[in-house]
């Protein structure tokens, strides 16, 4: 069976000298790859919907740590995004070759996204690009170290297995004078 797994995680940072008193911004983009977001189809939707199964819920967290040995968190964030399933006339979404279609909604942030694509739908949900934002003045002066931890989880559904994945990115440097 094919796994799920965290790629593409990267960080990048605004600049590289902060003063103590500006803000430090952190973008932190990955996705989530393998069994998952292969089952995610339009046909597995259909499926899932006529068994009442319309509400995939998925938890993701990302911590921002500083720090060699004893690492300290900076910045966390522990959120989730959601997809309804619905059942739609709208002659967007609606595939002239068939009589009725069911669709997905997400939501990111409660901000809701309809897609008009498989592909669209699959990036709106399992993408993620978070800008994070602390206070430079929380690390002090000199030169830090920021890594961040990420990791995302299910429930089971009729297209999923319940599971959990995590991964760690490669630190970046910045310097707060």
């Amino acid at each position: 069976m094919n796994k799920n797994f965290i790629s593409n995680l990267e960080l990048t940072k605004s600049k590289n000298d902060f003063a103590k008193n500006d803000d430090v911004s952190v973008n932190v983009k990955f996705s989530l790859k393998g069994a998952l977001r292969d089952s995610f189809t339009e046909e597995n939707w259909t499926k899932a919907y006529e068994k009442y199964d319309n509400l995939f819920k998925l938890k993701y967290g990302i911590k921002l740590v500083s720090g060699g040995l004893r690492k300290h968190e900076v910045k966390v964030v522990d959120t989730y995004r959601k997809a309804s399933l619905f059942w739609t006339r709208n002659p967007k979404l609606v595939n002239p070759m068939k009589e009725k279609r069911v669709w997905v909604q997400v939501a990111k942030n409660f901000e809701p996204f309809i897609r008009l694509s498989e592909d669209e739908v699959k990036q709106e949900l399992f993408d993620f690009d978070e800008n994070l934002v602390f206070k430079a003045s929380e690390l002090g002066s000199g030169n830090h170290k920021i890594g961040a931890e990420v990791y995302v989880s299910w429930q089971k559904h009729d297209y999923a297995e319940p599971d959990n994945v995590k991964e760690h990115a490669n630190e970046i440097e910045i310097k707060i004078n």
